[in-house]
């Protein structure tokens, strides 16, 4: 059997606000902006080449709550110069490339969304170890 991560929420406290950072920061795909209920707004979005989308909406919390065990996530990409700067050119603030460790899955850089879920961006060449399939 198969088990496949396809969707995650994250927790935001203003939809619309989320929905922007996402869709026109990040370049994420929106494939949904629905309201199931009168109290309830969801917003799926998918990042460029990823089989995993983000949720949001179904989890508001309070503007100042603490999100300090918020989300936190991770993207993969093969080039972590481009991806630096493709995130700064679309005016997210991003941290410098930093290289935790020299080989092959070792560089990273850093943002957070307007409500403080964190976000790793890690340069993977070339898949080693035990096989993706």
């Amino acid at each position: 059997m198969d088990w496949k991560l396809e969707v995650v929420v994250v927790p935001v406290t203003d939809v619309d606000r989320a929905k922007d950072f996402y869709v026109g920061k990040l370049g994420f795909h929106l494939d949904a902006d629905t309201q199931p209920t009168p109290a309830m707004r969801v917003v799926h979005m998918t990042p460029p080449g990823s089989a995993c989308s983000v949720v949001i909406g179904p989890v508001l919390v309070t503007p100042g709550a603490d999100l300090g065990s918020g989300a936190s996530l991770q993207l993969v990409v093969a080039d972590i110069d481009a991806a630096r700067a493709q995130l700064a050119g679309r005016g997210v603030e991003v941290s410098e490339v930093q290289t935790l460790d020299p080989r092959d899955g070792g560089k990273f850089v850093f943002f957070s969304d307007p409500d403080g879920n964190n976000w790793a961006v890690q340069e993977v060449r070339e898949h080693v170890g035990a096989p993706l399939d």
